[in-house]
């Protein structure tokens, strides 16, 4: 009879355990929400993000970020910050002369002191000025390599002893979604700091006469003096340059990926001259409204808006509102399949094009030059 009361007792140990255990909500092999956010219930942190990984990279990143003032040499108007022309178009401010002074930001690549920066920052200055963490007085630069197409350039400063410097990461690798930070001088202000997501890749804008192809669109925000400041990842590895925005629209801003500036960096940095195929257009795409104006039967094409006299295209005969609808056997269906099929080609080579003018097909013979430094 003991016995039998002893396993009585032990049954009715194991069910009291059991229904105690499920009813304070114990769950074997399964974390709480709590833990699997990384962080205290109801806390403000940012998915992915801990909160002090931002002020992290940002602490060990910002040394090696520069502000880069420009002397050109023509006087302008009184703020130097709308020597950007891509600002001026985003923001519809009206063609001026050329400023006095520019200013923009770059990052230092290397502990010797060359420095990334976007090449429409130093374009057409005859003084450039390095501002870097650590130095009373800012450091005169010395441009090695520029690119005006892909819009890069290389400085290199004196700084007499080793200096911070970031890592180029690879844009490749970075997905939509992904946190970044950016950070450079907007409106003259030192190493502000915005942060944002990659919110789409290999974005294509035109600006004046450059047509980028491969841009990192981002919400970070990014101002006048942002250009040439890096856009970062969580690493604290660049992925991209800081370039542009669209005033049009709030949160939209462009850096160009680091898969382009690792393409070209050894170049720039040698001062070789990069081969960079050309005609002599400037082209726009075809829209509705030029179609009807132009007479054609379909929005399709390249309308040339300007030949650059004594260029291969005006030695070929290319006149302003032609409208190039194939060249080299590929059917061009708007600007940037003319850019790019001109970019893939060897220079020297003869090229068939197809042009309508007046409402009649024309056929032209270009050849492909080497675009001259002194072409803007």
């Amino acid at each position: 009879m003991f016995v039998k009361l002893s396993r009585t007792m032990v049954l009715v140990i194991i069910v009291v355990f059991l229904a105690g255990m499920f009813s304070g909500g114990c769950s074997p092999g399964k974390k709480s929400s709590q833990e699997l956010q990384g962080g205290a219930a109801g806390g403000d942190m940012l998915p992915g993000v801990g909160p002090d990984t931002v002020a992290d990279v940002v602490s060990l990143s910002s040394p090696a970020v520069v502000k880069i003032s420009t002397r050109v040499s023509a006087g302008g108007a009184d703020n130097p910050l709308f020597n950007d022309p891509f600002f001026r178009q985003f923001f519809g401010l009206p063609s001026a002369p050329r400023q006095e002074d520019g200013m923009g930001s770059g990052f230092i690549i290397s502990q010797d002191g060359y420095i990334l920066t976007n090449e429409h920052v130093i374009d057409g200055a005859t003084k450039i000025t390095v501002t870097v963490t650590g130095f009373e007085q800012g450091l005169e630069a010395k441009v090695i390599g520029a690119d005006y197409d892909l819009d890069l350039a290389l400085l290199k400063i004196n700084a007499g002893r080793d200096l911070p410097f970031l890592n180029l990461g690879s844009s490749d690798q970075i997905r939509v979604g992904n946190w970044v930070i950016a950070i450079g001088n907007p409106y003259g202000l030192d190493h502000t700091v915005t942060t944002g997501v990659i919110s789409a890749k290999g974005r294509p804008i035109s600006v004046q006469d450059r047509h980028y192809e491969n841009l990192l669109q981002t919400d970070a925000s990014i101002n006048p003096g942002n250009s040439g400041g890096p856009l970062l990842n969580l690493q604290g590895e660049v992925v991209g340059i800081n370039t542009a925005i669209n005033a049009q629209a709030q949160g939209i801003g462009f850096a160009i990926p680091t898969s382009t500036v690792q393409q070209v960096l050894e170049d720039l940095k040698n001062s070789e001259n990069t081969v960079r195929p050309w005609v002599g257009v400037q082209v726009r795409t075809v829209d509705g409204d030029l179609a009807r104006y132009l007479g054609l039967n379909k929005a399709e094409g390249a309308v040339v808006s300007g030949v650059v006299p004594g260029s291969p295209a005006a030695k070929a005969g290319f006149k302003e509102w032609d409208v190039i609808v194939e060249f080299d056997g590929q059917k061009i269906n708007n600007a940037d399949e003319l850019v790019a099929a001109i970019k893939i080609l060897p220079v020297g080579k003869k090229v068939q094009a197809l042009v309508v003018r007046q409402r009649q097909l024309f056929p032209l013979t270009v050849t492909i030059a080497d675009k001259p430094k002194n072409v803007r």
